[in-house]
Order: structure tokens, then C-alpha cells, then sequence
């Protein structure tokens, strides 16, 4: 969950605004996995992925 992950590693998207209602953050773990969340609602805890996997999802959204 979230509240494992230290605060100070979430990195938010420079996609992300404050206008948009979209607020997504991203942080790399101790252990090489990635964890994804939404900085509006830290309450509902992280999606968490190995790193391979984070990086052909990146691949293939921006491809």
C-alpha cells in the first residue's frame, strides 16, 4: 500500500495540473518495482508494477 512508500520519492507527472482532475505520480521502489497513484486521493493506495512491465506500458503509450 501507499502508506509504505516514503512520501518524499512520488514524483507527479508534468502532465498533471491542477485544473485537469487528473493527478498522476510515480515513484521508484527500493526493490525495482514502480509504484503509480493519483496525488488528489492518496487514500486509495498505489498501483505497484515491476519495472519491465512499467516500461513497455511507457513504450507503447507513447508509441
Amino acid at each position: 500500500m501507499r502508506h509504505e512508500l516514503p512520501i518524499a520519492r512520488w514524483r507527479k507527472s508534468s502532465y498533471s495540473n491542477g485544473g485537469s482532475g487528473s493527478c498522476v505520480e510515480t515513484q521508484l521502489t527500493d526493490d525495482g518495482l514502480v509504484a503509480v497513484g493519483d496525488s488528489k486521493d492518496r487514500s486509495r493506495g498505489a498501483f505497484v508494477f515491476p519495472g519491465a512491465a512499467w516500461s513497455v506500458f511507457l513504450r507503447h503509450v507513447k508509441g
